[in-house]
């Protein structure tokens, strides 16, 4: 495991409890955090899509607006996002759009991944900010979730 990786096994332990948490309203189980630039995670939550009836209402976007409203500014400067599934389009735009400074995710998504799979939005050098983006963590813990889920639904 690299050095980067081992700094954030706590932040993605933390998303994976939040994904969990999905589960108690059939949400597909995918939790974030966001740690600020002093490695403190100032915002955690989990999809809340079905809960909500809201397809927005994915994690990342849930965190991103929590630290924005406590902050009173939509600029995230420093912070990490850590989250047990490769960012959507969506919300690796939103992450763009909040100048955060490293996304960090456990799964790859091939069917919808916006930061590497499909699409790399957090790094097109034709956009005003970018992003660095650290794969794989917790990858095995975090693709079982969404397996079992999908199986349980199959």
């Amino acid at each position: 495991m690299s050095a980067i990786s081992e700094m954030f096994e706590h932040p993605m332990a933390l998303a994976i409890e939040q994904a969990k948490l999905a589960l108690q309203h059939d949400d597909i189980p995918i939790g974030a955090v966001l740690v600020d630039p002093e490695g403190v995670v100032v915002a955690a939550d989990h999809n809340r899509r079905e809960e909500l009836g809201d397809a927005t209402a994915h994690a990342e976007m849930l965190v991103l607006s929590s630290r924005s409203r406590q902050l009173g500014r939509w600029r995230l400067a420093g912070h990490t996002l850590v989250v047990t599934l490769e960012p959507c389009p969506m919300c690796a735009m939103a992450a763009v759009w909040s100048r955060v400074d490293r996304i960090v995710y456990g799964a790859a998504d091939l069917k919808a991944g916006g930061a590497w799979s499909l699409y790399n939005i957090p790094q097109d050098e034709r956009l005003n900010h970018r992003i660095d983006l650290v794969a794989g963590v917790r990858q095995d813990e975090t693709s079982q979730l969404l397996t079992d889920f999908f199986a349980d639904r199959r």
